[in-house]
C-alpha cells in the first residue's frame, strides 16, 4: 500500500535540525562523564597487628518469677464423738387391759358335701403261667406205620425237632421245624402229623385265663423191625 508524504519542505528541514541537535547533545554529555577531573589517592595498605579480643560480658541470668505462696489456711476437721444414749430414762408403764372377744357363732357341717369313700378293690390274685400240656399219648403222634415204603427203602432216619403254637382250644395252630433230621420228607411228615393228631390243654395267663402258647418236642424216626 503506497503512501502520500504530505509534509512540506520546510517540515522536513526543522525535523533533521531537531535530530542533529539530540544527537550532539548526546555527544557532549558522554564526552563530559569520560573526563578525569583529578589524582586519585593512593590507599594506605593494612599493616599487620595485634588484635585485642574485648570481653563479651554475658548477659544477665533471667531474674526467675516468684509466684506468691498461697496464704490460705488449711482445714482443720475436728471430730466429735456421737452422744451416747442415755439408757437410764424410765418408761412410762404400759397399762394391759384384756378386751373381750365377740362370741363365735357355732360352725354348721351340713354346708359341706361329705365326701364318698370308694372302697378299694380288691386285688385279683395273681397266677404263675402255666404252659399247655399234651392230652392225649404224644408216642402215638408218630408212629413206624407213618413211614412210607420209599423212605424205609432208601433208609430215611433221623430225629426231628419241632415247635407247636398251641390256641386257646387246645389244638395246634402252626409247626415250625426247629432242629432237621437231614431229610426234607421226614421234617415234612413230623409237622403235619402233629398239627393234625396233637390235642392240648390250652395254657393260662397270670391272670389264670387261657392263652395262646407255644410246646416244643421232638420225634425219632426209626426203621420198622
Amino acid at each position: 500500500m503506497a503512501y502520500i508524504d504530505t509534509r512540506t519542505p520546510r517540515d522536513r528541514a526543522k525535523s533533521i535540525a531537531g535530530v542533529i541537535v539530540v544527537h550532539g547533545a548526546a555527544a557532549y554529555a558522554l564526552l563530559v562523564g569520560l573526563q578525569v577531573t583529578g589524582m586519585i589517592e593512593d590507599v594506605p595498605r593494612l599493616t599487620g597487628e595485634t588484635i585485642v579480643k574485648v570481653p563479651v560480658e554475658p548477659p544477665p541470668p533471667p531474674t526467675p518469677e516468684v509466684t506468691p505462696e498461697s496464704t490460705s489456711t488449711p482445714q482443720t476437721y475436728v471430730h466429735v464423738p456421737p452422744k451416747p444414749l442415755d439408757l437410764t430414762t424410765e418408761m412410762p408403764p404400759i397399762e394391759v387391759r384384756d378386751v373381750p372377744l365377740p362370741p363365735i357363732p357355732d360352725v354348721t357341717t351340713d354346708l359341706f358335701p361329705k365326701p364318698e369313700v370308694t372302697p378299694a378293690a380288691q386285688a385279683t390274685p395273681a397266677f404263675d403261667p402255666v404252659a399247655p400240656r399234651p392230652r392225649n399219648d404224644p408216642g402215638q403222634w408218630v408212629t413206624t406205620a407213618d413211614y412210607r415204603s420209599s423212605w424205609i427203602n432208601r433208609e430215611f432216619t433221623g430225629v426231628a425237632r419241632f415247635r407247636v403254637e398251641v390256641g386257646t382250644d387246645g389244638r395246634a395252630k402252626s409247626c415250625t421245624i426247629t432242629g432237621s433230621s437231614g431229610h426234607s420228607e421226614l421234617d415234612g411228615a413230623t409237622c403235619d402229623l402233629v398239627t393234625r393228631r396233637a390235642r392240648f390243654e390250652a395254657g393260662l395267663d397270670g391272670t389264670g385265663a387261657k392263652t395262646s402258647a407255644t410246646w416244643s418236642s421232638a420225634v425219632s424216626w426209626q426203621l420198622p423191625d
